[in-house]
């Protein structure tokens, strides 16, 4: 009887690595672009009396005969009330001829990696190939996976972060300067880790604009990363209006990304995005067409980023053996 492989967070961390990520993500936007995925959007539950929600992400990447569904949390409030993750994850992966659930595992690993990879990936295509100076605006655990994928697609010289807790700051700033031998200093206030930056990122729950426009300089490339539920929003509006706007999915982005906010207002149109990053890496439409342009990529968060992988994962799993075979058919 065919057994499910059963894998911790240890052992994912242990099979997973940026490099590898970047390459799964990056083949994930290009099966899309190509349409050779069913994806159907996130479904969404809201507890909105304890400040989360719970998302079911399902999909089918044809080409790659790849299918599986991640059900993922996000509770803002968990690490000060209850001591947990704010982003917790469990992803099943599904033989496409049978359905037979091939393999059961922690997904929260994989969540930050493969949105690190993302990011990491828009920066690529989307910024100058110059591009040195990096700011971010958050310092959690997404923030560090964003720092991880974009050094090994752009030459940093320098990093900047800034969060609300001058502690936490700190200790990023610390922690990224001994790792990646560049120096990240802790900015005292947003304006300073955005300012005079090649590439920013924002990687927060907020639900107000934590940039705005006049902070953004000639040819930065923005990686929108936090907005990723209704209501939520981290740019100043008219960045997104006078920037070339691309996204991961657009009805997932029109209903919960960056853009959301502005098209619900009627800010922002349709016609004013440009369209997906898919697009530009198949060529189908042009990314950066100027020194000067301002570029945002409006990141949600795809099933197919997670589901290319955690096969991945799987794979390496069976062929070192690593993890639990449960028979849940037994």
């Amino acid at each position: 009887m065919e057994k499910t492989v059963v894998l911790t967070r240890s052992d994912v961390e242990g099979l997973l690595n940026m490099d590898d990520c970047l390459k799964a993500v990056e083949g994930a936007f290009v099966q899309e672009a190509l349409g050779r995925v069913q994806m159907p959007p996130k479904m969404y539950l809201f507890f909105r009396r304890y400040n989360g929600d719970l998302r079911v992400m399902p999909s089918y990447l044809e080409e790659l005969e790849m299918a599986g569904v991640k059900c993922v949390n996000v509770h803002p409030s968990n690490p000060d009330r209850h001591s947990l993750p704010t982003v917790m994850a469990v992803i099943e992966l599904v033989d496409p001829e049978t359905g037979f659930p091939i393999a059961l595992m922690d997904g929260t690993h994989i969540t930050d990696m493969r949105t690190g990879a993302a990011g990491g990936v828009s920066v690529k295509y989307l910024a100058s190939r110059d591009a040195s100076m990096l700011g971010i605006i958050g310092a959690g655990r997404q923030a560090w996976t964003q720092l991880m994928a974009i050094s090994r697609v752009a030459d940093l010289e320098e990093v900047s972060v800034y969060c609300r807790t001058p502690s936490t700051r700190e200790k990023f700033a610390l922690r990224a300067s001994r790792e990646y031998e560049v120096p990240v200093r802790a900015a005292a206030e947003p304006r300073e880790a955005v300012e005079g930056m090649d590439i920013v990122v924002t990687v927060t729950p907020s639900r107000s604009p934590v940039v705005m426009a006049d902070w953004v300089s000639p040819g930065t490339h923005i990686c929108a990363m936090g907005a990723d539920a209704p209501g939520k929003q981290e740019l100043d509006p008219l960045i997104l209006k006078n920037a070339r706007v691309f996204y991961d999915s657009l009805e997932q982005a029109t209903h919960s990304g960056e853009i959301n906010v502005p098209i619900t207002e009627g800010i922002l149109g349709v016609d004013d995005l440009q369209g997906s990053l898919g697009d530009v890496m198949t060529g189908k439409i042009e990314g950066r067409t100027s020194p000067a342009d301002v570029t945002v990529f409006d990141s949600t968060g795809l099933s197919i980023q997670d589901i290319t992988t955690a096969w991945m994962v799987y794979e390496r799993a069976v062929a070192g053996e690593v993890g639990l075979e449960v028979d849940l058919q037994g």
